[in-house]
């Protein structure tokens, strides 16, 4: 759908009902006495950021005021609610900006826009992010009102995209392109996406419906066998499988899979099967937000996740509430129970390099972007990459690189020799190593407060160093994460790296250093699996590579390179 482009002064928006409004009152009463952030919403709805924000910039911009002066409710959590998350700890007065890209699709004028978005600030950069997503960095407020009317004119918005929320929706990278494609993931996306953040009165952005969630809420929908959505980690997760009797093709349904500070649980079974049809996605993920929205706690921001509320209702007692809400809208869905899965064996494929698509001449380029940043000339780098080769489209993965689909098989070698590819000054790579091509990262302690370690830098050295040192026969993916909130997921990595607290002797003196968790043994795909529990702890960041070496040899076959060399 095509949003209509508004103006600053958002006519529109000011009439929109609250966010609250859409509570019942056993609800509003819980959250009157939740936790503060539910306080906060209260006292003055999320939703209001929707207008605030542009008065904010106007008044900053003419010297009526300075970001210092901004209410701190708002500043800290309001703003969250059109995407903007000030970074105060660590660049005081700037914002990473969290837009939403279903499934994971942008085009090259997005791109571009991007670049102009950041190149202004001196650490401005864009992040490919875990969910497809893109963020800003380094935003500052007194330009927001510009890069959303810019995001809007380009049928694109950072509303609904953090704090309580639901978060990018999460498809197939391959959606369309893909000869084992069981589901194309690209209408339904989009369909979620505005059933959460498009007003169906206004046709605006900010659909206050779902403006007062209890907590973040996260959607995946896998769209092949390779669940490159990874349905085991959100709360909804949309497995396709075909009907057992029927034939016709739709999604299991898997419930509650979460990453926190307290908690790490992968989804559960639902026991429930949806045809793969727009009417039939959309309805089932609106009587379960709406079930989350009124029922799921205020107070214990911790416990506000799906996953808790099941528990509460017990899986069958959950999957009949869920019926019944869907039952009450009366468009014709059916919910049965869950089908078999496929049992035949099927091995996950790579994304990154070059591979065939089922379009005769046609072909898909995966190019590794180390730890998923971008400078602005590499926004435009590829930008113009996707102009030339894949008619302007780029898919974003969760493992934070990209994909050009649809490049002609005749222009592949051309491609292949552009410098943006090619220059030794360039940091993408279409074959990579197995190792460095599979680093992931989470943001870290150059911009987030909570990061107990640099993370970024970090894990791009790391994984340059150990292609040096050993060779492995496969893809190790290594994921780096700078606290316990698990950002970059590092319980469904090979090995994951978290952040923590570490002393090491100097001087005959034990210190406090930068160090580590280590977690090994994570899997994704159809036997996804979540490494819970960390085999080491407290290693220095300065004594990793050594410790890593070992847990490659030990777990998964590596061997020397110098060894390799002289066999």
């Amino acid at each position: 759908m095509t949003v209509t482009a508004f103006s600053a002064t958002t006519t529109l928006l000011t009439k929109k009902p609250t966010g609250t409004s859409f509570l019942p009152e056993e609800t509003i009463d819980r959250a009157k006495a939740g936790s503060p952030i539910e306080k906060i919403k209260l006292e003055k709805d999320g939703s209001a950021a929707w207008v605030d924000v542009y008065e904010y910039a106007r008044k900053i911009r003419e010297g009526e005021m300075s970001w210092e002066e901004v209410e701190k409710a708002d500043l800290d959590t309001r703003l969250k609610y059109v995407g903007m998350l000030h970074r105060n700890k660590r660049t005081p007065g700037q914002f990473m900006m969290r837009l939403k890209v279903p499934n994971g699709i942008v085009n090259s004028d997005q791109m571009r826009f991007y670049a102009s978005c950041v190149e202004k600030y001196d650490n401005g950069c864009v992040d490919i992010t875990t969910r497809q997503n893109i963020q800003l960095r380094g935003v500052r407020l007194e330009h927001a009102d510009v890069i959303i009317e810019g995001l809007h004119a380009r049928n694109q918005t950072s509303f609904q995209s953090a704090l309580d929320s639901v978060r990018n929706v999460v498809g197939s990278p391959l959606a369309g392109i893909d000869d084992q494609e069981m589901v194309d993931t690209r209408e339904l996306c989009n369909a979620l996406n505005d059933l959460i953040s498009l007003d169906p009165a206004t046709q605006t952005r900010g659909n206050p419906a779902y403006a007062n969630l209890p907590r973040k809420f996260n959607i995946a929908i896998s769209g092949s066998r390779d669940d490159y959505a990874h349905t085991h980690i959100n709360d909804i997760g949309l497995v396709p499988t075909p009907h057992a009797q029927t034939g016709v093709m739709g999604f299991n349904v898997v419930l509650g899979g979460y990453m926190s500070i307290k908690r790490v649980a992968e989804s559960v079974d639902s026991n429930m099967w949806i045809p793969a049809d727009r009417n039939s996605v959309v309805t089932l993920c609106e009587a379960i937000l709406r079930l989350f929205r009124d029922e799921s706690d205020r107070k214990d921001r911790q416990k506000a996740r799906l996953l808790w509320l099941v528990e509460k209702y017990g899986v069958a007692a959950f999957k009949e509430a869920v019926i019944q809400e869907v039952q009450s809208y009366q468009r014709g869905v059916t919910i049965e129970d869950a089908q078999p899965l496929p049992t035949t064996p099927f091995q996950r494929r790579e994304l990154l390099g070059v591979h065939p698509q089922p379009q005769e001449g046609k072909m898909r380029v995966g190019i590794l972007v180390p730890v998923g940043r971008l400078s602005a000339t590499e926004c435009r780098q590829l930008a113009d990459l996707a102009d030339q080769y894949s008619a302007g489209e780029i898919r974003l993965t969760v493992e934070q690189n990209v994909i050009l689909p649809n490049v002609d098989a005749t222009r592949i070698d051309a491609l292949l020799q552009e410098p943006a590819l090619t220059s030794k000054d360039s940091r993408f790579q279409v074959n990579p190593g197995f190792i460095e091509g599979n680093v992931v990262s989470c943001t870290g302690a150059e911009f987030c407060g909570l990061a107990l370690i640099e993370t970024k830098a970090n894990a791009a050295a790391m994984g340059q160093e150990l292609e040096k040192l050993v060779k492995v026969d496969r893809p190790i993916r290594i994921h780096w994460t700078g606290c316990p909130n698990s950002c970059a997921q590092v319980q469904v990595a090979d090995i994951g790296i978290m952040g923590a607290p570490a002393r090491k002797e100097i001087n005959g003196k034990k210190v406090a250093v930068p160090g580590c968790k280590i977690f090994v043994g994570g899997r994704i795909g159809e036997d996804a699996h979540l490494a819970i529990d960390p085999v080491q702890e407290a290693v220095p960041l300065e004594d990793l590579i050594p410790e890593l070496v070992k847990i490659l040899k030990s777990e998964f076959g590596a061997v020397d390179v110098l060894v390799d060399k002289q066999n």
